[in-house]
């Protein structure tokens, strides 16, 4: 089985398309039909389905949305499966299911294995899955800035590592250069940063900052401007307990209590109890009294003391506005600062190496880039001798193909810029590929480039939307194998109006247009041999089949 192959589309009310499913093969399938019968119209469901601009145009009149599906199976493809990790699809099995819905109000809604996705991811996954050329093909093959990576597929496993070796170098050197050219355009700003950032680091160092100062010091200046009040309600507090000159004091008054209690507690247990509470409570205020005389023998107002705490608070506030409204975030600024600096006084030192570095990997990337192109070049002949041979076999033996190598600015792809010529006729000239003639010759020119590159793709689903508009007799005949020679390759989809391509095509589905009560409906089916033979006898005859058309209709196929 192929690496990846289209399995199935399913079509639903879309444009004039009521509901068709498409199976597919390996191999060649070719659609035929009549001319608006909607043929084109599923090339235009299957570029929607793989990320094209939708338009509300396209949902069936009468109908709220238009849906497209296709099934896809893929095997031994580790691009896909990097491009599908990387957007964050888990559990990947070898089957995978595109959608897409666009509403009558313009909306679309587009999902790949049952996940709702943007149409840039849609379009991103569709770039890994089908390929689709028309007539007058304007995407990879005519666009100039794909032609380098088009000739990199040529490479093998010994390319493929030249080639990384060059982007090595070319990170590294970019990097370092990166670097060099930032310091020396902010010479002046680095030296004050570096200033800024050593003033700041001293300035909280000395500072010596305690976390716990932010609940100490505004407790300690509260005591101290109340020492006054604090002195005056130990004192009264004192006085009221146990003072010696007043017989009349607590703690005289519970000593009384409590000698009046244990006197009778021989009489009655409750007498006993009320008695050693009233114990309890006499040891306990006489302890509190002591504390008290502790706490005002201890108590001292210092004028010098509020001072330094004012002036500690005053220092630690104005730091907190410089660098955080706490201490701990002032703390953190400060290992921020620290780190920083030591980058950049790190860096200040290592200048002159930084220099001698630069200079290191531009050597270095200069030698990688010439073997790099050294061996660009050498692809690029077996190339040009490649498709020169596939346009011979076109009948286009005359046209000469050329790759173009222009000298660039150094980049991830190398340093020289690179585009396909063509010569169609000796002495026109090369012309770049771009700038080639419509019609004919362009369909064979890309047939043949195509069938040089499909070898190599990991793309091998191709659609060819009327590619052999223009041309007849054997280059028609040339064309039709071609085609199937491609799709050797892998699978190919094809839309023809010439028997020779028809023929050799290995399924051919026949799509029909009917009207009704003002509705336009396309159909599909799959034709037998005997209806094959017959709609190419219509191709070679028109609408009149003769025997002889249908004799040679036969023969076309079984040939």
């Amino acid at each position: 089985m192929e690496d990846l192959m289209l399995q199935e589309i399913s079509i639903k009310n879309f444009a004039i398309i009521e509901e068709i499913h498409l199976p597919f093969e390996n191999g060649m399938t070719i659609l035929t039909g009549e001319t608006g019968a909607g043929k084109s119209i599923i090339i235009d469901a299957m570029s929607l389905l793989l990320g094209g601009r939708a338009s509300s145009d396209f949902v069936r009149h009468g109908t709220d949305k238009a849906e497209i599906e296709g099934l896809f199976f893929f095997d031994h493809n580790p691009e896909l499966l990097s491009v599908l990790t990387e957007l964050g699809f888990e559990e990947i099995t070898n089957e995978l299911i595109l959608r897409r819905e666009i509403f009558a109000n313009g909306r679309s809604v587009c999902r790949i294995n049952g996940q709702m996705v943007n149409l840039t991811t849609l379009r991103e996954v569709g770039e890994y899955l089908v390929d689709i050329h028309g007539q007058h093909d304007s995407q990879e093959l005519m666009n100039a800035k794909h032609h380098l990576h088009m000739l990199d597929e040529f490479g093998n496993e010994n390319f493929e590592k030249i080639k990384a070796n060059y982007v090595e170098k070319f990170e590294r050197y970019k990097n370092l250069r990166f670097q060099l050219t930032k310091r020396e355009r902010n010479a002046q700003e680095f030296a004050q940063r570096i200033e800024i950032l050593k003033f700041q680091a001293e300035e909280i160092e000395a500072a010596n900052i305690q976390i716990e100062e932010d609940e100490l010091l505004p407790a300690r200046r509260e005591k101290l401007n109340n020492i006054k009040t604090i002195a005056d309600a130990l004192s009264t507090a004192y006085l009221a307990l146990d003072d010696e000159e007043n017989d009349i004091s607590s703690l005289n008054n519970v000593r009384i209590t409590m000698s009046e209690l244990d006197r009778i507690s021989e009489f009655d247990p409750v007498y006993q109890e009320l008695a050693d509470k009233t114990a309890e409570s006499y040891y306990l205020l006489e302890d509190i009294a002591s504390q008290i005389t502790h706490q005002l023998d201890n108590l001292e107002f210092n004028p010098t003391e509020l001072l330094q705490i004012e002036d500690r608070i005053m220092n630690l506030t104005t730091l907190k506005k410089k660098y955080g409204p706490t201490l701990s975030d002032i703390v953190h600024y400060q290992e921020k600062v620290q780190l920083e600096l030591a980058d950049l006084t790190g860096l200040e030192n290592e200048s002159d190496s930084l220099v001698e570095k630069v200079k290191l990997a531009q050597g270095a990337l200069i030698d990688a880039s010439k073997v790099l192109n050294d061996e660009r070049h050498n692809l690029a002949e077996g190339l040009e001798k490649d498709i020169k041979k596939e346009l011979s076999e076109l009948y286009m033996e005359k046209a000469d193909f050329k790759v173009q190598f222009e000298s660039g600015k150094f980049s991830s792809n190398g340093n020289e810029h690179v585009e396909f010529y063509i010569q169609t006729n000796p002495g026109e000239g090369f012309k770049p590929l771009a700038k080639t003639a419509s019609g004919g010759e362009l369909s064979r020119l890309m047939l043949a480039i195509k069938s040089s590159f499909s070898r190599r793709e990991n793309k091998t689903s191709i659609v060819f939307d009327e590619v052999d508009t223009g041309v007849s007799g054997r280059v028609a005949q040339a064309i039709a194998q071609k085609i199937y020679k491609i799709a050797r390759s892998g699978q190919v989809l094809a839309i023809s109006h010439l028997p020779q391509v028809v023929a050799i095509a290995d399924t051919q589905f026949y799509i029909e247009k009917s009207s009704s009560d003002d509705v336009t409906t396309s159909t599909v089916r799959k034709l037998t041999k005997e209806e094959r033979i017959e709609e190419i006898a219509k191709m070679l005859a028109g609408d009149n089949v003769t025997k002889e058309a249908l004799a040679q209709a036969e023969k076309l196929l079984d040939n």
